[in-house]
């Protein structure tokens, strides 16, 4: 009969248990209420599992979310961000590519596709007020023009109105969002993500996305970086006085994973988009699966700052944030279930 393994450290985590016994106690107040824990159902060799995302295999559920570009700094976050999406198989987003239409004086800062790889979603972005600019113009060429010379699998468009309100350079649009959507589907064959800009989007807004021939749907709901919010902070005192109030206005990942629910139960039959990234204030993994859990949908979490933050430090610290999340993945995948 074989022996059990020494423990070595038996005797030090024994005293440890003991030091921390009191101030580990939590509060039946603070239980985290939107699980069912199962310790008997799981082991730990529970993987997370692989999903078709934008037709391509993800391994990892944690969309890169637009950031930035057009700086020195920029590019370095930008490609330890595209090398940590090729190591651990994820889909990212470029920041706004505005100034790639016009000049190609930056396009280092966004040109990654050699970085992420081949078989990763990879994806630029334009705003819907230069996609209304461009139409307009009779221009659109210049955005096929953007996804081939980026290699990009598609666009996102960002609607940001409220953030074009209060920007003192912002556009103003001339037609809704959605009517500019229309007229660009119709021109140009690509794969489009649409997603608002921090402050989320109500129910009707949803259910005309999901009735477009789009790919997916970003939340950026309210919660995460809130761009609104972001353009007052540079206003003078009469703007902040104002519209600070505005920046209070929106809908939060969990509320929008709800309507996005109640529209599939609706309206499923002229439903054609069903594939969603749940962003907006997604700081743990906890919250990125319960996201993806409870969305009956294909989808996964999207995280922008709280990347950021890492990426501007270092690639290893990148690396590190990204693999303790692939971690806590596997514990909730193998002992956490949604509540219904």
């Amino acid at each position: 009969m074989s022996k059990l393994k020494k423990d070595p450290t038996s005797a030090e985590r024994k005293r440890d248990h003991i030091d921390l016994a009191f101030s580990s106690q939590v509060d039946d107040k603070m239980i985290d209420n939107r699980f069912v824990y199962e310790p008997l159902l799981g082991h730990s060799n529970v993987e997370v599992p692989i999903i078709k995302f934008l037709n391509k295999d993800v391994h990892l559920p944690i969309w890169v979310g637009s950031m930035t570009g057009g700086t020195k700094k920029a590019r370095a976050i930008n490609e330890n961000l595209a090398k940590v999406c090729n190591k651990f198989k994820m889909g990212m987003g470029l920041g706004s590519c505005r100034q790639l239409l016009e000049s190609d004086e930056r396009l280092a800062d966004f040109d990654l596709r050699h970085l992420i790889g081949d078989d990763q979603p990879f994806y630029a972005n334009l705003g819907i007020a230069q996609i209304e600019q461009l139409i307009r113009l009779n221009q659109l060429s210049k955005v096929e023009e953007l996804i081939e010379k980026l290699r990009v699998d598609g666009l996102i468009i960002h609607i940001n109105p409220l953030q074009e309100w209060l920007q003192p350079e912002g556009d103003k649009l001339l037609q809704s969002p959605l009517k500019t959507l229309q007229q660009f589907i119709g021109e140009i064959d690509t794969s489009i993500i649409v997603k608002e800009v921090g402050q989320g989007m109500g129910k009707e807004s949803l259910r005309a996305l999901m009735k477009l021939p789009i790919d997916a749907i970003e939340f950026a709901a309210h919660g995460g970086t809130n761009f609104s919010k972001l353009e007052l902070m540079r206003a003078d005192d009469t703007q902040k006085l104002l519209y600070n109030s505005i920046a209070r206005i929106g809908h939060s990942a969990n509320e929008m994973v709800e309507l996005v629910n109640e529209i599939l139960e609706e309206d499923i039959d002229s439903i054609k988009c069903q594939q969603f990234i749940v962003s907006g204030g997604i700081k743990s993994f906890l919250d990125g699966y319960y996201g993806i859990q409870k969305i009956n949908a294909s989808a996964i979490y999207g995280q922008a700052s709280t990347l950021l933050k890492y990426a501007a430090e270092s690639y290893e610290a990148l690396e590190s944030f990204i693999e303790s999340q692939q971690k806590g993945l596997e514990l909730a995948y193998a002992y956490l279930k949604v509540k219904s």
